[in-house]
C-alpha cells in the first residue's frame, strides 16, 4: 500500500529529478547529478558523499537499513507513487533507488601533485569513461581529467559504469586540452599519449615515474595540435588480428602496469628478512 506522503510524477522534485536524468545543461547550471541503485548509493555514503534526497519505488523491499543510514547523513527520503520510477529513469528497467548528489570534481590544482594522472581528451562514450574510472582508480591513479569536449562525467551512463569509483578517485570534470597537459608538465609528470601504433610499447616505458597517461577519441585517436604538449607515446602491442583495444581496456593495461612496476620498485625496497 502506498503511503500519504509519496510523490507522483508531477510533484517539483521528481520533475527536478527527471530533468536531471536527461539534461547535461541542467546537471551543469545546478552542479549536481543523479546516482542509481543500492550499491551506487551505498559507496556514495562510504566516500562521505553529500545526498540532497533519495527516492526510492514503493515496491522496493529489503533497503529499509540503507535508508536510515541515507537519512542520518542528511538526506530528505521520499517514497514514489507507482510508475513514477519507471517515467523518471534512464533505463528499460529501473533501479528501485536514486538519489541525488552534488558533484564530486575536484580543481586541476588539487591533484598536480598525484603520481599517475589519467586524462582523457574527446572521450565520448560514456561506458568507455566508467571503466577508465574504474581502472584508474583501482590501480592507484591519483587523478581522472576530463578535459572540455569529452563525455559527460555524471551522465547517468557514466556514473553507473564506473560503479562507484567515481566517489573514490579524484575527479577534475573540465578543462581545455592544451592548458591541462601544459599544467600537467610544469607539475613535473611526463605526458604519455596512447597511440595504436609507433609508440613506445607500454611496458619497456617508466610508468613507475611520475605520469600522465593522455587518452584520445574512441574512432579518432587524439586530436593535433597537441603534440608540443606530449612527451611521448605508448602503444600496446598486438598479437592478434585487432589493431587496438578500445579506450578502456587501454587504460586498464596501461594504469595495471604503473601499478605492477611501482610495486615492483617497493618490493624491491624492503629489508630483507
Amino acid at each position: 500500500m502506498v503511503g500519504p506522503g509519496a510523490l507522483g510524477a508531477r510533484h517539483q522534485r521528481v520533475e527536478r529529478l527527471r530533468r536531471l536524468v536527461r539534461r547535461h545543461s541542467v546537471r551543469t547550471s545546478e552542479r549536481a547529478f543523479v546516482l542509481e541503485g543500492a550499491k551506487l548509493l551505498a559507496e556514495a555514503l562510504d566516500a562521505g558523499v553529500a545526498l540532497e534526497a533519495v527516492f526510492v519505488d514503493h515496491r522496493a523491499t529489503g533497503h529499509e537499513a540503507l535508508l536510515r543510514r541515507a537519512g542520518a547523513a542528511g538526506a530528505r527520503v521520499h517514497t514514489l507513487e507507482p510508475g513514477v520510477l519507471e517515467r523518471v529513469a534512464g533505463t528499460v528497467t529501473p533501479q528501485p533507488v536514486m538519489a541525488v548528489a552534488g558533484w564530486v570534481d575536484v580543481a586541476l590544482d588539487d591533484v598536480l601533485a598525484a603520481d599517475l594522472v589519467v586524462v582523457c581528451v574527446d572521450v565520448r562514450d560514456p561506458g568507455n569513461a566508467g571503466t577508465v574510472l574504474r581502472s584508474a582508480e583501482a590501480a592507484g591513479a591519483g587523478a581522472v581529467v576530463f578535459c572540455d569536449g569529452s563525455v559527460d562525467v555524471f551522465n547517468p551512463k557514466t556514473v553507473r559504469a564506473s560503479a562507484g569509483s567515481l566517489f573514490h578517485v579524484p575527479v577534475v570534470a573540465s578543462g581545455p586540452p592544451v592548458e591541462v597537459l601544459e599544467r600537467l608538465g610544469r607539475a613535473g609528470l611526463r605526458r604519455y599519449a596512447t597511440t595504436a601504433r609507433g609508440g613506445t610499447p607500454y611496458d619497456e616505458a617508466d610508468l613507475a615515474a611520475r605520469v600522465a597517461i593522455v587518452l584520445g577519441n574512441e574512432a579518432h585517436g587524439l586530436p593535433a595540435g597537441l603534440e608540443h604538449v606530449l612527451d611521448g607515446g605508448l602503444t600496446v602491442p598486438m598479437a592478434g588480428r585487432a589493431e587496438s583495444l578500445n579506450v578502456g581496456m587501454a587504460a586498464a593495461v596501461i594504469c595495471f602496469e604503473s601499478l605492477r612496476q611501482r610495486r615492483s620498485i617497493a618490493a624491491a625496497a624492503e629489508p630483507a628478512s
